[in-house]
């Protein structure tokens, strides 16, 4: 079966997170208040996204991020919970783009799109081991 009919348009997951202090702007040096920081609300969209997309590959496969375009729209505060959605938009050959929003208790957070590549995941491993390896003798 082919990834175009395993994962489809349309496929949606949703989760919902809490703000905590270490995914404040404040926390991770991105800002000067305790507010989720867009670093943070870009992982949990990605973190979303993966989810949706693990749940439909072969065994050895995985999925990466290979591009995000998101706007942080409204700041939210400590303790408060952050619903995401990611919902697939295409399928073209090992590429799979999903629409990425979220919302607070009051407002649309975040909206975007997010680029993400099927890969092999022991080919993936091999560049990455062989990339460490050439680091440490440089």
């Amino acid at each position: 079966m082919e990834l175009s009919e395993r994962i489809t348009p349309g496929m949606i997951r949703e989760e919902t997170f809490i703000v905590e202090e270490q995914h404040t702007a404040y926390h991770i040096g991105s800002g000067d208040e305790k507010v989720l920081g867009t670093p943070w609300m870009i992982s949990f969209m990605e973190r979303v996204s993966n989810r949706l997309i693990a749940e439909h590959l072969r065994e050895g496969q995985m999925s990466v991020g290979v591009q995000v375009d998101v706007r942080h729209l409204a700041a939210t505060p400590m303790n408060a919970s952050v619903r995401v959605r990611a919902e697939v938009l295409e399928v073209v050959k090992n590429r799979v783009k999903l629409s990425i929003d979220a919302w607070d208790n009051a407002d649309k957070i975040g909206e975007g799109t997010h680029l993400r590549a099927i890969v092999d995941k022991e080919r993936f491993m091999a560049r990455v081991l062989a990339k460490s390896a050439s680091e440490k003798h440089s």
